[in-house]
């Protein structure tokens, strides 16, 4: 029979939903559960350069109150609410407090907060993590954290603020992890996988070197993030022929490297989106 499935149903459903939604929300009691609170943690990761390395380093605060005040941590902090133009409660959603975070707390901030007046910021890459809400991760109440990673090239030393005494960029190699506030050492360890995974099927290393820049810098940024040394030759041949993922500008470096020899070719990043081949880490061919 026409009318009697599914479909008439929704029709039923939704002509009552106005007046049903409105009785269910003036009804509903939040305080029958248990309050939580959100908080947003930022890994922002860059490379500088250590002793003429190019070496992977991630932002961290030192904590200036407790709980685990003097411990490094991940910027960070609540979600919280905020006053409208018309001086009405807005709601921060959660990539606003991630970059609000960025900002108060290390002075630096991503291209989406218009208190950004230092352009390397601009090409600040913002991505969520994943959601951290093991019961006692925090000991004050349950909070659940929501993390977000951020990739710049050349980001400027970080300023403290907020309730961070201070701010730095750490080598990741060098990262205390068993010292760290909350269960940021995981959250760290989570990213730094994503990095490392990204980086065989998405452009994202084009994230971490500036607009215009050559394979030998390309290849540093991989190398730092995978912690290992890749050949030369076939790096340069798995990028050129992995479809749009860089674009040769035409031009060529001021001079030559530093024994001399033909200046380099500058590449841009790419229309691509996925990278195919992809460009796998040493051992992972055969492993899959």
């Amino acid at each position: 029979m026409a009318g009697t499935g599914p479909e008439r149903q929704a029709v039923v459903l939704n002509a009552d939903d106005d007046a049903a939604e409105v009785a269910f929300l003036s009804a509903y009691d939040p305080r029958r559960y248990d309050p939580i609170a959100v908080t947003v943690d930022v890994v922002a990761l860059t490379i500088r350069v250590v002793e003429s390395v190019p070496t992977l380093h991630v932002l961290l605060v030192r904590r200036g109150r407790r709980p685990f005040v003097g411990r490094w941590a991940l910027p960070g902090g609540f979600v919280r609410p905020e006053a409208g133009p018309d001086g009405a409660r807005r709601d921060e959603d959660l990539p606003e407090a991630a970059v609000r975070e960025l900002a108060e707390e290390t002075g630096l901030a991503a291209s989406t907060d218009r208190r950004a007046v230092d352009r390397r910021l601009a090409r600040v890459y913002l991505e969520q993590l994943g959601t951290y809400g093991t019961p006692g991760r925090d000991p004050r109440m349950r909070v659940i954290s929501v993390a977000y990673l951020a990739f710049a090239p050349d980001l400027p030393d970080p300023i403290a603020g907020g309730d961070a005494e201070t701010a730095a960029w750490v080598p990741v190699a060098g990262v205390d992890r068993d010292h760290m506030a909350f269960d940021h050492a995981r959250i760290l360890d989570d990213a730094l996988e994503r990095a490392a995974s990204k980086l065989e099927y998405t452009p994202l290393a084009t994230a971490f070197v500036a607009t215009e820049f050559t394979i030998t810098e390309l290849r540093e940024v991989y190398e730092a993030v995978w912690g290992q040394a890749l050949h030369a030759p076939n790096f340069h041949r798995k990028v050129l022929s992995a479809p749009g993922f860089v674009e040769d500008t035409g031009a060529t470096t001021a001079r030559g490297g530093a024994r001399g020899g033909r200046r380099a070719r500058l590449y841009r990043a790419g229309t691509a989106r996925l990278l195919h081949p992809a460009l796998l880490r040493p051992g992972q061919e055969e492993a899959r």
